[in-house]
């Protein structure tokens, strides 16, 4: 359910932007890993874009997704996960994802699945504290289990799935081939994709997988690396800059633990002490009765 390709578009890292792609997963790779893996259900999540996934779509088993990129009223930037809509839609998605009352009530009105991604991450900059507000009012899901976050991230996650009754998802958020599908969302017994959508929305739901690591991100990052140099050979010229990947990808984890510490305690804190009913101005659709249903990993973690 978050999975990457050549067409997530640039890399969001100062500088590095300028000449960097954030994958250069070839979708039709992506594809054939994720079988050799075990998928039978297949989408793509490229940041705000669905070009790779129109080289996927004369697959059954395959749906349209994207990852989109979006405002929040305080000024903060999400990654919305937006699952198994219209290709028509998706222009209609970018032109409200900067309002996100008006993307939320789209996806509502058109029984749109979508889910909040790596809640407790500092990946995509500042959060504050409104923020969750409008996540527990509107959005039906959150991703629980990111085979690139911490386990702490994931646990944090999965808890405040449960404490808010959302639907809970997995995925590898994988931007470099050999993560494909090490993290993944499962319904067991479905056997298309009408049938996991439903049973993801009774609670059925499970999921599975790895949570990051450093040495995971620093292969991911070098492989990304090399695939820079190969299709822009430029580049080369910056290769001794390589030995600064693994402390660059320890300084990440380093910040993405401390934001996980600090956004954990004042959320869960928060949901603790304030049980505030829901606005009857919230639409009825996306809330779910039912409990969700955790993988026992996330389980054993704390989730």
């Amino acid at each position: 359910m978050h999975v990457h390709s050549y067409y997530s578009g640039p890399c969001t890292t100062p500088f590095v932007k300028k000449f960097c792609r954030e994958s250069y997963s070839d979708p039709d790779e992506v594809y054939d890993l994720l079988a050799k893996r075990g998928m039978n259900l297949f989408t793509l999540t490229d940041h705000d874009c669905i070009e790779g996934s129109e080289r996927l779509r004369h697959h059954p088993n395959f749906f349209l997704s994207e990852e989109l990129t979006c405002r929040m009223p305080s000024g903060t930037e999400v990654h919305v996960g937006v699952y198994d809509f219209h290709e028509r839609q998706h222009e209609q998605l970018l032109r409200r994802r900067n309002d996100i009352l008006s993307l939320v009530m789209y996806l509502t009105e058109r029984r749109l699945f979508f889910s909040i991604n790596h809640v407790f991450s500092s990946l995509t900059g500042a959060r504050e504290f409104e923020d969750f507000s409008w996540f527990e009012q509107y959005f039906p899901a959150i991703e629980i289990h990111n085979s690139h976050m911490l386990e702490s991230a994931n646990a944090s996650a999965a808890q405040l799935a449960r404490r808010w009754n959302k639907i809970g998802l997995g995925g590898s958020d994988a931007h470099a081939l050999p993560s494909v599908g090490l993290a993944y969302t499962e319904v067991p017994g479905a056997r298309n994709k009408a049938e996991f959508f439903a049973g993801l929305h009774s609670g059925m739901g499970r999921v599975a997988g790895d949570s990051g690591s450093f040495a995971r991100l620093t292969r991911d990052v070098f492989k990304i690396t090399a695939e820079l140099m190969r299709e822009k050979t430029w580049t080369m010229l910056l290769a001794p800059l390589g030995l600064l990947i693994p402390v660059a990808t320890a300084m990440n984890y380093w910040e993405e633990a401390g934001f996980e510490r600090r956004w954990a305690a004042k959320v869960l804190a928060q949901t603790d002490t304030c049980k505030r009913p829901r606005s009857a101005s919230a639409p009825s659709y996306p809330l779910h009765a039912g409990r969700l249903a955790f993988s026992d990993r996330a389980i054993a973690s704390g989730g």
